[in-house]
C-alpha cells in the first residue's frame, strides 16, 4: 500500500507559510534572533529561533495576537497553550492544501497523532496561582491546557476527530515516532488518513531550562549560534512553532485529485540503551533505526540521495551521528547530508516532523538544502558529503534522522512519486 504526503502546514522560525519556508531553505535564511525575553541577567543564553507574526506573551490567551486569517473562537483559546495555537494555525494550511472538508475530518477512518512536550509556561503559571491563592482558585482548564497531552486533547475536540488519536512523547524523536506510527496505522488498514502534528512553545520557559544541562549555545551572534558539523559548535539554539503533515492512502488522495509531495516509504527506530541524556558514542541506536528504515522501505543505502541529519549543533550529538552514518553509508558512497537546524534552531519534539516536511518540499520542488554557518567542517565527517550550499537537483529518495533523550532514535524515508 502506498501512503502519500498530501498536505503540509508551517509555523516556524523560518516562515509561517510554505512559500516563505521554501525561500528560507533555498537561500539559507535563518530565523534566529536575539529576543527581548532572553536579554535578562538570569539567562546566559541570548538567542533563539523566534516566530514572527505571533505575540503570545500574555498569560491570558484571549489577549494573544496572531494573524487574522486564522479563525478560532476566543472561548476555545482558554484551553490552549501557545504551541496549541501554532498547531491550530498550521493545521488550517495543511487541511486546505490537501483539499479536506469537514466530512473528511469527522470520518471515523481519519485520525490524528501529535507530539509535544507540553507547556512549561502554562504549568508554571498555574502552579504560581495555586501556591498564591489555593488549589480551588486554579483554572478548571489548567490541566488540559498544560500537560503533554494538551495538543491532542485540544485538536481532537476542536476538529471533531473521531478516528485514532494519540500523543507521543520521546523528546526530540517524538514527532518522528508519531509519523512512523501513523504510517503503520494506515498500512494496517485501521485508518485511511492521518493528520500528524508536532508543536512546541517558543518562550523563556521552554528554552532556558536547558541551560542547566549545558546543552544550549552561548554564542550571542545569531548568525553563528547554530552551526551543526562545524568544529566550533557549542550547543543548540532553542526554537518552537508547529508543523502538520497529512498522510493518506494513494487511493484516497486520487479521489480528490490531490497532487502528492512524496511517498512515505518506510521508517525505523532504535534505542541506544546507554544514557538518559547523552547519545551513544558510536550512535548505536541510530545505526539500527537507519538500517530498519531501509529494510522497511525495501531500499539499499546507495538508494538514498540525501540525508537530513538530526545534528543539533552539540559537540557530542553531532559526532555520534557522523559515526553512525558512516557505518551505514560507507565508502565508496559519498552521501549528501546537511542539517536544517542551522536555519531553524532545534525544535525538540517538533524537530522531526519539521525536517520531514522540509524533505518533502525538497523532493517536490527540486532542491537539496545546505548546512549554513559551517566555516570549519568537523574532520569526523571524513567521506560524507556535507552540503554547505543549496543544490538545485531533485532528490528521488531522502532520509531524515531524529534522536531524543534516553537514546530514542527515528529514521524516516520519503520518495518521489
Amino acid at each position: 500500500m502506498e501512503v502519500w504526503v498530501t498536505g503540509l502546514g508551517f509555523i516556524t522560525s523560518i516562515g509561517c507559510n510554505k512559500a516563505d519556508v521554501t525561500d528560507s531553505l533555498i537561500n539559507l535564511k535563518h530565523g534566529i534572533t536575539s529576543p527581548a525575553m532572553l536579554q535578562v541577567a538570569e539567562s546566559p543564553v541570548k538567542v533563539a529561533g523566534t516566530i514572527d507574526e505571533f505575540n503570545l506573551d500574555s498569560n491570558d490567551p484571549e489577549d494573544w495576537q496572531f494573524p487574522s486569517i486564522y479563525k478560532i473562537p476566543r472561548s476555545r483559546l482558554r484551553s490552549f497553550s501557545p504551541h496549541v495555537l501554532y498547531a491550530w494555525c498550521c493545521l488550517q494550511q495543511a487541511i486546505e492544501e490537501a483539499k479536506l472538508d469537514h466530512s473528511d475530518l469527522h470520518d471515523p477512518d481519519a485520525g490524528i497523532y501529535t507530539a509535544s512536550g507540553g507547556s512549561m509556561r502554562s504549568i508554571h503559571k498555574h502552579f504560581k496561582k495555586m501556591d498564591r491563592n489555593g488549589v480551588m482558585a486554579c483554572n478548571p482548564l489548567a490541566i488540559v491546557a498544560s500537560i503533554s497531552g494538551t495538543l491532542t486533547f485540544n485538536l481532537v475536540a476542536a476538529l471533531g476527530i473521531r478516528g485514532s488519536s494519540m500523543g507521543l512523547v520521546s523528546a526530540c524523536a517524538s514527532s518522528g515516532h508519531a509519523l512512523g506510527t501513523a504510517l503503520d496505522e494506515i498500512r494496517l488498514g485501521r485508518q485511511k488518513r492521518m493528520l500528524v502534528v508536532g508543536a512546541e512553545d517558543c518562550n523563556f520557559e521552554s528554552i532556558v531550562p536547558f541551560c542547566g544541562m549545558r546543552a544550549l549555545s552561548l554564542e550571542q551572534d545569531p548568525d553563528l549560534a547554530s552551526r551543526p558539523f562545524d568544529i566550533k559548535r557549542n550547543g543548540f539554539v532553542g526554537t518552537g512553532g508547529a508543523v502538520t503533515i497529512v498522510l493518506e492512502t494513494k487511493e484516497e488522495a486520487e479521489k480528490r485529485g490531490v497532487t502528492p509531495y512524496a511517498k512515505f516509504s518506510g521508517w525505523g527506530q532504535g534505542s541506544d540503551g546507554h544514557n538518559v541524556a547523552i547519545s551513544h558514542p558510536q550512535g548505536r541506536g541510530l545505526q539500527d533505526s537507519m538500517r530498519r528504515a531501509l529494510k522497511d522501505a525495501r531500499l539499499q543505502p546507495t538508494d538514498i540521495d540525501y540525508l537530513n541529519a538530526h545534528a543539533p549543533s552539540t559537540p557530542i550529538g553531532d559526532a555520534s551521528e557522523m559515526k553512525a552514518v558512516k557505518e551505514v553509508f560507507p565508502l565508496p558512497q559519498r552521501l549528501q547530508l546537511s542539517s536544517t537546524k542551522s536555519l531553524t534552531g532545534h525544535g525538540l519534539s517538533l524537530s522531526s516532523i519539521m525536517e520531514a516536511a522540509f524533505c518533502c518540499l525538497a523532493i517536490k520542488d527540486g532542491f537539496v538544502p545546505g548546512s549554513a554557518n559551517v566555516t570549519n567542517p568537523d574532520p569526523e565527517l571524513e567521506h560524507l558529503n556535507l552540503l554547505r550550499k543549496t543544490q538545485f537537483q531533485q532528490p528521488s529518495t531522502v532520509m531524515s534522522n531524529s534522536s531524543g533523550f534516553g537514546g530514542a532514535n527515528v529514521s524516516l524515508i520519503f520518495e518521489k512519486v
